[in-house]
């Protein structure tokens, strides 16, 4: 593991653990609601959203912490895990914009909070790969916390206001 990347190692592993239980425990409460979700058009894909951006946050962590990796290579595999989490983000905005009897402010916010970790992800990865290694590192780390953000703000959805 490169130096820039050792000093994260703590964090990586941290989150690795920490978001790795969110996604079961958010599959776990999907699992009790299953018959409602599926009756939303939008909600499936929002939660499959939220489930990427929990999984790009393990796999960025996870790849944080292979040993002798050039961090360069680094940037790379998380600017590929942001690009594949970035693809179902992209289904559910096109899903929830098709909900014309909502207002257009409510679809943007039902939106934005996938939307944040994986661009924070992106952006990280691409400041990585252009050598700016550690403001990348800080800025993936934000998408951490916003994935963890983002998938709690589902988790809430999915389990109470499912159910109003």
């Amino acid at each position: 593991m490169s130096e820039p990347l050792a000093s994260w190692s703590e964090f990586n592993v941290a989150m690795v653990g920490a978001t790795a239980a969110l996604a079961g425990l958010l599959i776990v409460a999907m699992s009790v609601n299953i018959a409602e979700i599926m009756k939303s058009a939008t909600l499936p894909p929002r939660a499959a959203s939220s489930i990427a951006a929990l999984v790009l946050a393990i796999t960025a962590g996870a790849f944080g912490l292979v040993p002798g990796q050039p961090v360069a290579a680094y940037g790379i595999e998380v600017l590929i895990a942001a690009l594949v989490a970035g693809s179902f983000q992209v289904h559910a905005i096109r899903v929830v914009a098709g909900e014309r009897r909502v207002a257009p402010i409510e679809r943007v916010l039902k939106s934005i909070a996938g939307v944040l970790p994986v661009a924070a992800f992106l952006a990280g990865a691409v400041l990585v790969i252009a050598g700016t290694v550690e403001i990348g590192l800080i800025v993936m780390a934000v998408g951490s916390v916003l994935s963890i953000i983002a998938a709690l703000i589902i988790a809430w959805v999915v389990l109470v206001e499912v159910l109003r």
